[in-house]
């Protein structure tokens, strides 16, 4: 607790100088987590996994969680055109929990103390030109359901002109990986075994995105489309093999590419990015682009609508093993898709019901040709709370929420928010079918679809065409203070995947067994 400490007597220092530095106006904020949950997030019990031991896979996870996390955000601004921003965050501290995280008996280890944003935001004298540079929160422009290319705290440069009160353009470089390789020696993607360790660290593994955004709004319409092109090292995401990211959980946030904890050598019995083949290309081009607008001159209808295309450019050709067989197609790292999603709301006096719905491309079922499903980064959805992003969720599958991904799955839904029968309570009720648009036949390559995908056994499932999953969410919000907020959230989950599909995937894997999800959280929400 040392390190809090010492945060809270930085904000402490910086407050009580702001008397001597009159020309600076501190200000210091923040917010507090407190959840506690019962809940079980996986939509499979058991299968056999692919790979050479062929051992059957059950679930295992804890049905509690007792979870906080802290925020501090410390401003220094010099006037309305300088400003430095820092933004610290505390956790996630999981109750009882000692590997690092401060949470077991005593509650003295280290805590997991993150810088989230440090950013300084400053604007060119005399015009409208404005800089935001550092690490900050970078979310892409969306509509109807959340950003699903790109929405997290990133390293970057963003620049924006406001012409006019009608039309403005931004302008940004992000760079989400870099210096992240550790070379020959530390996991897979080896240019020279015979080299010493740490040979070529850092090389050809950095990531670098160019975006450009022009936001219009109208009397009664708003649209932002915009465009980001990226170029990656053939190396990046390598470290992802071996070494845990700081997203979260340790799995890839990503799937601009195959996941390096699917991809299986039969050769060798390894999993990882080295399964994939040399490549000539020391950098691949990436691209996305999005139109998200929103139509309010027809109000109390509120319409959303939301496209996005992107494309990875191959990087190297891997083996998709068929599950049980011996023979591997060679196929492509190449990935490209497309997604739609749309929402319409009538805003009434007793609360605002509405209708969506999104459409995602899906593998065609041939891996030789790469995945046809929309790539991303950091995508978010929130069209619902357990599958989606939740309320009041934090961290990815944190309090069994998910933050999917679109890609490759077809859904549509009803609901009805911010009903209220008493003073400070709130209701949102919701219901959503979820469908996949991917080939049946991607099952086969269970290996494949893992790599596509990261996991078949979380939350953030490969459905195919033959499968669905029909989710319910209720989610209550009591304010009891003006600053204090308690999030009761109920959802499950009744799961129509397709047994005969899955289980012919197997090679007849008779251990296939799906189960329904559900949870039932509450999480406590002070902020300043």
């Amino acid at each position: 607790m040392k390190r809090v400490a010492t945060l809270f007597l930085a904000a402490a220092m910086l407050l009580g100088a702001a008397n001597s530095a009159s020309a600076i106006d501190f200000k210091i904020g923040g917010e507090w987590y407190m959840g506690f949950g019962v809940g079980q997030a996986n939509l499979i019990n058991k299968f056999r996994a692919p790979g050479a031991d062929g051992k059957v896979r059950a679930d295992s996870n804890d049905e509690f969680q007792a979870l906080q996390m802290a925020r501090l955000k410390l401003e220094a601004m010099a006037s309305e055109h300088l400003s430095g921003t820092l933004y610290f965050e505390i956790g996630d501290t999981t109750w009882g929990k000692a590997d690092g995280f401060s949470g077991a008996l005593g509650a003295d280890q280290t805590s997991a103390i993150k810088l989230k944003n440090a950013y300084l935001d400053w604007s060119v004298p005399d015009t409208a030109l404005k800089f935001r540079m550092g690490i900050q929160d970078v979310t892409l422009p969306n509509m109807a359901g959340g950003p699903a290319v790109f929405s997290t705290d990133a390293a970057g440069l963003i620049a924006s002109y406001e012409f006019n009160d009608n039309v403005a353009l931004t302008a940004m470089w992000v760079r989400p990986f870099n210096d992240n390789y550790k070379g020959v020696g530390y996991g897979y993607g080896h240019d020279n075994p015979s080299k010493t360790d740490g040979y070529r660290a850092s090389y050809l593994d950095n990531m670098d995105l160019f975006g450009l955004l022009l936001p219009l709004k109208f009397d009664g319409f708003e649209a932002t489309p915009w465009v980001m092109y990226g170029m990656r090292g053939k190396n990046t995401g390598n470290f992802e093999a071996y070494q845990e990211n700081d997203l979260g959980d340790g799995s890839p946030p990503f799937t601009f590419g195959p996941s390096p904890n699917s991809i299986y050598d039969r050769n060798t019995g390894e999993y990882g990015y080295g399964n994939i083949g040399n490549t000539g290309k020391a950098y691949g081009s990436m691209f996305w682009a999005g139109l998200p607008l929103a139509v309010t001159a027809l109000d109390p209808f509120n319409i959303e609508f939301d496209i996005n295309y992107g494309y990875v450019e191959a990087m190297g050709r891997y083996d998709a093993w068929r599950f049980g067989l011996q023979d591997p197609k060679r196929s492509s790292t190449q990935r490209q898709g497309w997604l739609v999603k749309a929402l319409v709301e009538y805003k009434m006096d007793w609360g605002t019901p509405g209708i969506f719905g999104w459409y995602g491309s899906g593998d065609d079922g041939n891996p030789k040709n790469g995945s046809e499903r929309m790539p991303t980064i950091a995508p978010v959805g929130n069209f619902t709370s357990f599958i989606g992003d939740g309320e009041l969720g934090w961290g990815p599958n944190g309090f069994y929420d998910c933050n999917t991904s679109y890609s490759g799955t077809w859904g549509i839904g009803a609901r009805i928010k911010d009903v209220s029968f008493v003073e400070n309570l709130s209701h949102t009720l919701t219901v959503a079918w979820w469908g996949g648009t991917n080939a049946p036949k991607m099952a086969k390559y269970m290996d494949t679809a893992y790599a596509w995908n990261d996991s078949m056994g979380n939350m953030d499932s490969y459905l195919t065409t033959n499968d669905g999953l029909l989710e319910f969410n209720l989610v209550n919000v009591w304010k009891i203070y003006e600053n204090l907020d308690m999030n009761l959230e109920l959802g499950y989950i009744a799961n129509f995947m397709d047994n005969d599909t899955w289980k012919k995937a197997g090679a007849r894997d008779t251990s296939f067994e799906k189960k329904d999800a559900w949870k039932a959280q509450v999480v406590f929400h002070y902020s300043f």
